[in-house]
């Protein structure tokens, strides 16, 4: 067994700065936004592991059981010597790929990135003891930022999985960035994993982000709680409400927070006094949806092939690999 390897990109402080920049142009912005990196302190991803495991959230059960049936397909395709993970920890999701790509002889190293140092020495640590066999080195990072840092392939490829259909809280240029980068940071011939929700019925995608229990409406105001506890901002949490809508022009899901009355918010941390009016609302997230062909086109300008494309027996979600081109 191999001491893992951490590799600190991303500091608290640094951290800290993006979210005084964030809360300065988002609550400044007409109409005001926030970045949704920002739901998740310990209190957030709580109510977020919740939220995957609602009937009314298909995403993750479907993702989840789509690359349980597709896994194989993908390591026979994808004999890399190093698996790269945006963000998602020692999940159930990553554990299939581990498996999957131990199996076929090829893999040797893990590299999970991620923001949050405590959530991935943890991940770190649980998969060190149940893949000894495998070199594992942690980078502390923002995949919008830091993917030149993640470590290069040892005379392999590698396979960097971006899952559970993240890349629909990018903006379009944001995501055309996001491609960019990454393609720059890539070897021809490496390999993307991408999981992505897909269009479908708004009668099934708006409940998933609008659960008759409200899971999702306390996750989206713990955003306020954030700003709150971060920036000495006095929100009155419970004076917002969670608003969740199909925006049909854009093909997103947008998440709201729309203030019951007038009123007036102060943010001593970044000299802020932002003022409400009744009904207005602030963007906190949007989801975006994709069809086949627009994900293709979007990759393929960034320099991407696209090598093989899975999807649920309802359509709702898709795995897709693509190659560095």
């Amino acid at each position: 067994m191999t001491a893992p390897v951490l590799e600190i990109c991303l500091s608290e402080s640094d951290a800290a700065d993006a979210l005084h920049h964030d809360a300065r142009v988002g609550l400044s912005a007409d109409p005001k936004w926030l970045a949704p990196k920002w739901f998740y302190d310990a209190r957030g991803s709580e109510l977020f592991e919740q939220i995957t495991t609602l009937p009314e959230y298909y995403p993750t059960r479907t993702e989840r059981e789509l690359l349980r049936r597709s896994v194989g397909k993908i390591a026979a395709r994808a004999a890399v010597d190093t698996l790269v993970e945006l963000g998602s920890g020692s999940s159930e999701k990553t554990r299939l790929l581990l498996d999957a790509l131990t199996a076929n002889g090829s893999l040797r190293r893990f590299v999970p990135l991620d923001v949050s140092e405590s959530a991935l020495r943890s991940a770190m640590a649980a998969v060190v003891q149940e893949y000894p066999q495998l070199t594992v080195h942690g980078v502390v990072g923002d995949f919008t930022q830091h993917l030149e840092l993640v470590p290069a392939s040892r005379g392999g490829r590698r396979l960097v999985a971006f899952l559970g259909g993240t890349i629909g809280n990018l903006l379009p240029d944001e995501r055309a960035s996001f491609f960019t980068a990454l393609r720059t940071a890539l070897d021809p011939g490496e390999l993307l994993l991408l999981g992505a929700g897909l269009v479908t019925d708004p009668a099934v995608m708006v409940p998933a982000y609008d659960d008759a229990a409200g899971v999702t409406a306390e996750f989206n105001r713990n955003v306020l709680r954030v700003l709150n506890r971060e920036l000495d901002a006095d929100f009155e949490v419970d004076a917002f409400d969670h608003v969740a809508v199909w925006d049909a022009a854009h093909e997103w899901i947008e998440m709201r927070l729309r203030a019951r009355r007038a009123m007036t918010v102060r943010l001593p941390a970044v000299g802020m006094t932002v003022h409400y009016a009744e009904g207005e609302e602030m963007r906190t997230e949007v989801s975006g949806k994709f069809w086949r062909e627009g994900l293709r086109a979007e990759l393929a300008d960034a320099g991407f092939a696209d090598q093989a494309w899975w999807t649920d027996p309802q359509e709702r979600f898709a795995l897709l690999l693509a190659t560095a081109v």
